[in-house]
């Protein structure tokens, strides 16, 4: 193991392994990823899972390969729009970050996911393979709409946050085979109808009874947004 510096960061001899695949670093006290990050173009798996990470370096961008960024049980406070550029990312974990509580487009600077100029690149990208996004027990008070658009998504893990509403568009994530808004202040009050015991192969069934519930509940928000505009309508 390399000595972390007074600042809990990496020491920059490491650029000399550049060509590694997989960085595993557990339990460490690591707070901050350093910069030279970017040196490591072959990265496949950036796993600092239980460190105390606070920031996302904007170089991590630069990590075209990556599949899988591992970031559970750290101190995140905000994901940084560069993140969109990885282009091959498929598993993206930020669950418990205490203090995340914004996405990238809800930020002052207006740009999205989607959006965001990857400065070596002329492409934009949607994050178009990733299909496992965890960030339950974070401060999330609101998803982006442009969550929709990461077509690839399967599993999506909200639980814990401070969630009010479901995007309406996440009606079209035809992919998404789990979802979990458990433990969310949501405003709509929705039950599904209650179901016979299940046997323990009953997998499928409650990846389903997630998927339900999502669309139960943005049918409902619509049928009242409707409602209230025709009694607006009909008092005009």
């Amino acid at each position: 193991m390399w000595p972390l510096s007074l600042h809990q960061s990496l020491p920059s001899c490491l650029v000399q392994f550049s060509q590694v695949q997989e960085w595993q670093i557990h339990r460490t006290g690591l707070q901050k990823i350093p910069h030279f990050i970017s040196s490591f173009q072959n990265l496949l798996v950036l796993d600092l899972s239980r460190n105390g990470v606070t920031e996302i370096p904007k170089q991590i961008g630069k990590l075209t390969r990556l599949k899988e960024l591992l970031l559970s049980y750290n101190r995140v406070q905000f994901v940084p729009e560069e993140l969109s550029c990885c282009e091959s990312l498929e598993r993206l974990e930020l669950a418990m970050n205490r203090d995340l509580d914004q996405l990238p487009d809800q930020r002052s600077s207006g740009s999205t996911w989607e959006e965001t100029a990857c400065s070596t690149y002329l492409k934009t990208y949607r994050m178009e393979k990733l299909h496992t996004l965890w960030l339950q027990r974070n401060q999330l008070e609101k998803l982006p709409d442009n969550i929709s658009r990461m077509e690839s998504l399967d599993t999506l893990v909200l639980s814990s946050n401070r969630l009010r509403d479901i995007p309406p568009l996440m009606e079209d994530m035809y992919r998404l085979r789990f979802v979990n808004f458990r433990d969310n202040p949501l405003t709509l009050d929705v039950t599904l109808p209650s179901r016979k015991s299940k046997t323990e192969d009953d997998e499928d069934d409650r990846e389903m009874f997630g998927r339900e519930f999502m669309h139960m509940y943005i049918r409902e928000a619509r049928k009242r947004a409707y409602a209230v505009l025709n009694v607006h309508c009909a008092h005009r």
